[in-house]
């Protein structure tokens, strides 16, 4: 399921919820589900894993046997023939100029104001962003497929909850990771866009790593991400991993600059404690955190839903693992919404980091051109 960014407002009091309630999401939706269906990509098998609740049932056997009928369900349906209409996501879509809810003068007019409260010593970085919008028909799983062609991420979803809304997305970053009492958050700050060639590629790496702008709002987050897992972690044993503080990572159209912080959660504590203790991530929040999302609701119109919250699973293991909602796209009324920041600090150009909102949301309103085209 997801927490929405706005959750935040459970979390820490002293942030209120904007005006407007934005697209009228909820603030969380979870699932438990009772059927999975795995696939092993190194073995290439698929397993199917079929819960049951006992006290549902008068004895073992039923419920065994309840379980197995859904093994064989599944199976049966998964063995069937599918037939898929004739489709191509190689064709380029046409560009369209991104509509948005917020005007180029009034990004830059936020980004001014954030500025002034940098100047005035209340943060010293905010991410304030702006929603994109387009019209899309088709169905959410086009939209994946879409984006699992243009866009790989470590974190690939398609959430679909009835036909009131669904969430689509390719994600680079972690939120939290919280498996087998081992805390991890990987920051991620600084972008460049992948060379045409190795050499350039090289050359855009070792300029990225080379920027004092870059490296110090990276630094700050990775302080911030330190802080954030210390709060549910046994006393000295957060950590910066050896050799996986400021390595670039290179994804399919950008690099980033990423850092690995881990702790050992304490033992008063469980993933759900985690998970509040990190919520929302400081890459698309700011520093200091909590002053930052004050600013944040007081500059931005609307609620942000689903964008900068966590989409991930709690398992009944006790095992958590999220990402950021980052590139997720939202589809609701045959409409699809797309949002985006930027990071600003006290030298911060606001064309540039309104160029930045866009230049990011273009991505995501391609693949969703192809997905339309599928659905033709």
């Amino acid at each position: 399921g997801f927490l929405g960014y706005d959750m935040v407002r459970f979390f820490e009091p002293t942030v209120p919820g904007p005006p407007d309630e934005g697209l009228g999401l909820p603030d969380m939706v979870f699932l438990v589900t009772d059927t999975l269906v795995i696939f092993d990509h190194r073995f290439r098998k698929l397993q199917v894993v079929a819960n049951v609740f006992t006290e549902d049932f008068s004895d073992l056997e039923a419920a065994y046997e309840s379980g197995r009928e859904k093994v064989d369900e599944i199976v049966a349906q998964l063995s069937a023939p599918m037939t898929f209409a004739p489709f191509s996501l190689m064709e380029e879509p046409p560009d369209e100029e991104p509509r948005s809810n917020t005007t180029q003068a009034e990004y830059e007019a936020m980004v001014e104001a954030a500025k002034e409260y940098i100047l005035a010593g209340d943060i010293f970085q905010v991410v304030p962003s702006q929603r994109f919008e387009a019209e899309f028909p088709g169905k959410p799983i086009d939209l994946y497929r879409a984006l699992r062609f243009v866009n790989p991420s470590p974190y690939m979803f398609c959430l679909q909850f009835g036909d009131e809304f669904a969430l689509v997305g390719s994600s680079p970053e972690v939120h939290v990771r919280a498996i087998d009492g081992k805390i991890e958050i990987r920051p991620i700050a600084g972008t460049r866009w992948r060379g045409k060639t190795p050499e350039e590629d090289e050359a855009l790496a070792d300029d990225l790593l080379s920027d004092p702008k870059e490296l110090a709002e990276h630094i700050m987050l990775v302080d911030l991400a330190r802080n954030d897992v210390g709060r549910v972690s046994e006393f000295n044993s957060v950590r910066v991993t050896p050799g996986r503080f400021k390595v670039i990572e290179r994804y399919s159209h950008v690099m980033h600059i990423v850092s690995d912080v881990s702790g050992k959660l304490s033992p008063e504590h469980t993933a759900y404690d985690v998970m509040r203790a990190t919520f929302p991530a400081g890459t698309v929040s700011g520093s200091p955190k909590v002053r930052a999302m004050q600013i944040i609701n007081e500059l931005e119109k609307a609620k942000r839903g689903a964008y900068s919250g966590a989409v991930g699973y709690f398992g009944f293991d006790g095992n958590h693992d999220s990402c950021i909602a980052l590139r997720t796209v939202v589809l609701k009324d045959d409409k699809a919404y797309v949002q985006a920041g930027a990071g600003v600090v006290a030298d911060s150009v606001p064309t540039n980091e309104y160029v930045e909102t866009v230049n990011k949301a273009k991505g995501m309103l391609r693949a969703i051109a192809r997905a339309r085209m599928l659905g033709v």
